[in-house]
């Protein structure tokens, strides 16, 4: 599993939060919310990771929403490039327990 940067801190381009509340919902301080709670599984994303290492994070908000998350970190930044509510698939990979 990825190491995340302590402090997590986050870096939001503003087209991605809009274009991440418009397509799925998702606000941008839900997302971060799944950084912080347990578990939080986090994968390399190697089929899209050709210019940068891109990372997934399958993880549930406050309220349980379960998310998948894609991101990178950039100088010592958690940078999110996209946000959606998990399919049935990472639901289970999610649940399982290790």
């Amino acid at each position: 599993m990825a190491k995340l940067p302590v402090p997590l801190v986050f870096d939001w381009d503003k087209g991605n939060t809009e274009k991440n509340w418009a397509k799925h919902k998702v606000h941008f301080k839900e997302a971060e919310e799944v950084f912080f709670n347990k578990p939080l599984k986090i994968f390399e994303d190697e089929k899209h990771s050709q210019k940068e290492k891109r990372l997934l994070a399958y993880g549930s908000t406050n309220k349980r929403r379960k998310l998948t998350i894609i991101f990178t970190i950039r100088k010592e930044t958690v940078r999110v490039i996209s946000v959606r509510n998990q399919n049935i698939k990472e639901r289970k990979v999610y649940e399982k327990k290790n």
